[in-house]
């Protein structure tokens, strides 16, 4: 007996799944969650929310004409099953990898990647757009943005919904609510959202209309299941997206293609004002190890199918973001006053430990970055010690809070910058490379570099210390070194660096986590004979401008070494060596930043080797100073 051909491999683009018969789609997307588990557990990356929308993507590339139909994912990590199915099932297991897919959407990627996000609450702003556009040229396309309920906690949702009525009559917004971001979500919203299915009168109600149903007949009995869930939306109501001008349908059950794909026909015909099809889904569907995992599974390394058992690493030192956790919790014993703030990330910044600590210094703000800078201004004000702890691309949109609310009053807002530099498989949307810039540029900061764990432990107790203005610390994603941490964690001298080996020809002058490499080559460069001194600059601004002279003077050439962009230590010290007279001296002086451009994903290593601030990058940069060819390189 000839064995069916599974109809995945009958679909290649959505015109090929437009081609089925509807009755079909539950088999096809059984199949593209199966498909979506195999090719994860292969490459990890994010997959409870792409299996909580395995059924709602099959339904919009069923029901619109994409890519004339415009869907925009809301962040992005949900949409590898959305990649299956527009021409990038072949490559799905190069996701994240280097020169592979993106874990994001991405506009280079695909004609069905009509937006790239990585970031969250972005996708309503950017339909609209779109809407607009084509509402210019008298277009008839469907803009569709999916956003999830975490991302409704970002007040640019609201921005941009307040904005669509008068902008124009034809949106899709599909609210995918799931009850759970990357932590569970908070805020009023999230409560509102989950009152709208759980208040008394209405649960009430529905339990009288499930026992009058259970006793008819079957087909009557189904047919009064698929009316309980229309009816649940005029029951409940949706007034406050109706009264920001939207037409609210839902909840629907996002798993039940039967009820799906009508409603969101239903919504493609409405053409009088902007409609919002509120979807419930779960998060980590279909796959018993991630519903069962308390965060779903939202991210993974590589796993086993059958068993769900997550690749574990080798075991080695702990991540600079536990040792940050367990620096401020010391910090905290000691200040009553120390507090800590994330923006709906406890776990990716180590503070669900912190919170486990001490739950009443801890804020979950949700993903609300701009909120978070000013209510820690606000703390800060009133004499609290608030470390305000959110990755360095996240903090970019918090940027005016940080100048405005912060800055300009000098408040002593402590800002811990996690996954600062670059990243690996999550690419250049989630880099923290420009922060060293971008806070640098401003009056009475201090900014401060971890090059190892127990550099960043005191940076944390310094951070605690400076009571008079701004500070913030910066430290990698990944393991730290293995360095033996202080019992004591005594704050640093504030505008001091330090001499981690002493040289007479080549200075290397290391800003962060690049420390290590610094030395690494340090060590090449003396088998070449070029004896070599390793400096820790420790601080950013301010400058340890002794230290600087001292390198200058003392050395024919001088490297400044920052996992960075382009504007950041390097120019600081340019800056300064050109005020002081230094650059007259005859020193060579090099700045080795990241490239002036956005590095794709890749492994960790290969990214950094690309930048050439690796050991081998940086030898190579002292021995063109010295006008010397590498040994080994191209005449």
């Amino acid at each position: 007996m000839a064995i069916a051909t599974p109809l995945l491999d009958t679909v290649s683009l959505p015109s090929d799944l437009r081609r089925l018969d509807e009755s079909q789609l539950r088999q096809l997307a059984d199949e593209l969650r199966a498909e979506t588990i195999d090719a994860v557990s292969v490459t990890g990356g994010h997959l409870g929310a792409g299996l909580g929308v395995v059924e709602l993507t099959t339904a919009l590339h069923y029901v619109f004409d994409t890519p004339k139909d415009i869907l925009i994912w809301d962040v992005g990590h949900q949409a590898y099953p959305h990649k299956i199915l527009t021409g990038r099932r072949d490559r799905i297991r190069t996701l994240r990898q280097g020169g592979g897919l993106s874990g994001f959407t991405k506009r280079a990627e695909s004609e069905y990647d009509p937006f790239g996000a990585a970031h969250a609450a972005t996708s309503i702003s950017a339909a609209l757009g779109f809407c607009a556009a084509r509402d210019q040229v008298g277009g008839n396309n469907h803009v569709i943005a999916v956003i999830g309920d975490g991302s409704m906690s970002a007040g640019m949702a609201y921005e941009a919904m307040n904005n669509a009525a008068v902008t124009t009559k034809r949106l899709i917004v599909i609210l995918n609510d799931n009850d759970m971001s990357i932590a569970p979500p908070v805020g009023g919203m999230s409560n509102y959202l989950a009152r709208l299915v759980s208040g008394g009168a209405y649960q009430k109600v529905r339990k009288v209309a499930k026992k009058m149903a259970a006793r008819l007949p079957q087909p009557i009995h189904d047919a009064a299941k698929k009316a309980e869930e229309y009816a649940r939306g005029m029951v409940t109501g949706g007034t406050f997206f109706e009264e920001l001008g939207f037409y609210y349908v839902g909840p629907i059950d996002g798993h039940d293609l039967e009820t799906l794909v009508p409603i969101l026909r239903n919504a493609a015909s409405i053409q009088d004002r902007p409609v919002l099809v509120h979807v419930i889904t779960k998060k980590g569907k279909g796959y018993a190890p991630a519903e069962n995992a308390a965060d779903k599974y939202h991210g993974v390394t590589k796993f086993n199918v059958v068993t769900g058992e997550q690749q574990k690493g080798k075991g080695g030192p702990p991540s600079y973001t536990k040792v940050y956790a367990e620096s401020l919790i010391e910090v905290a014993k000691a200040d009553p006053k120390v507090c800590a703030i994330t923006a709906a990330m406890p776990s990716g910044t180590g503070l669900d430990l912190f919170g486990q600590a001490f739950p009443d210094r801890t804020y979950d703000v949700g993903i609300a970055e701009q909120h978070a800078v000013t209510f820690a201004a606000g703390l800060a004000a009133d004499g609290m010690k608030p470390f305000c702890t959110i990755y360095s691309t996240f903090l970019q949109r918090g940027y005016d809070q940080v100048v405005h609310d912060v800055a300009i009053q000098s408040l002593p807002v402590r800002f811990a910058m996690d996954r600062a530099g670059l990243v690996g498989a999550d690419g250049a949307t989630h880099a923290g490379t420009f922060d060293i810039g971008y806070l640098g540029a401003l009056p009475g900061f201090v900014l401060m570099a971890a090059a190892d764990e127990a550099e960043l432990g005191r940076m944390v107790a310094t951070c605690a210390a400076i009571d008079d203005r701004p500070s913030a610390v910066r430290y990698p994603r990944g393991e730290a070194l293995g360095v033996e941490r202080p019992a004591v964690l005594t704050p640093l001298e504030i505008g001091k660096g330090r001499i981690v080996r002493e040289g007479t020809s080549v200075a290397l002058l290391s800003y962060g986590a690049r420390l290590g490499d610094a030395l690494k080559a340090a060590d090449k460069l003396g088998a070449m004979g070029l004896s070599t001194t390793v400096a820790d600059a420790r601080f950013a601004k301010p400058l340890d401008e002794d230290l600087i002279r001292r390198l200058a003077r003392e050395h024919e050439v001088m490297l400044t070494i920052e996992e960075g962009a382009v504007g950041g230590f390097g120019a600081f010290t340019l800056h300064f060596m050109a005020a002081d007279g230094l650059l007259d001296r005859g020193v060579k002086i090099r700045t080795l930043t990241l490239p002036d451009i956005f590095q794709d994903q890749d492994k960790p290593e290969a990214m950094i080797a690309e930048a050439g601030l690796d050991s081998e990058g940086i030898v190579r940069a002292a021995l063109a100073a010295l006008g010397r060819a590498a040994v080994g390189a191209r005449a």
